[in-house]
């Protein structure tokens, strides 16, 4: 069972060896879930690199890491109306739309949330969130 949601910017932290990434492998050891939105959103900034997404998705899972310690969930019909309810009560703060997706996938699960983005430790959404660093 994993015990942490993880946000886009938590996973690239790991996989560029950035402060914060030995919490974030720690994390991964007990196991964690991502959101396929945040997926969306690792795999997309990977492109804006230059490097091949696809490649990086193959290497997690010939790892081991993705499907097994890393878990990617869809969004459900209650996650979109938690991300649209949220929207008004983060907007101040500039949360995305990915943002909202992974604590809506925290809220429905009851787990908490990891995030290098320091913006969220303000939130008060029934979601625990721990930064990174």
């Amino acid at each position: 069972m994993s015990s942490f949601i993880l946000d886009a910017s938590a996973l690239l932290a790991y996989l560029n060896d950035e402060v914060g990434a030995i919490v974030v492998e720690n994390a991964l050891i007990e196991g964690t879930y991502i959101s396929i939105v945040n997926w969306a959103e690792v795999l997309s900034k990977v492109a804006d690199i230059g490097e091949n997404p696809e490649a990086l998705a193959l290497q997690l899972e010939n790892e081991g890491l993705l499907g097994n310690n890393l878990q990617i969930l869809p969004l459900t019909e209650e996650d979109a109306l938690v991300i649209a309810q949220s929207r008004p009560l983060t907007k101040t703060v500039g949360l995305s739309f990915g943002d909202r997706a992974c604590l809506a996938l925290g809220k429905r699960l009851g787990l908490p949330v990891l995030t290098a983005d320091r913006s969220w430790a303000s939130l008060t959404l029934g979601v625990l969130v721990n930064l990174i660093r």
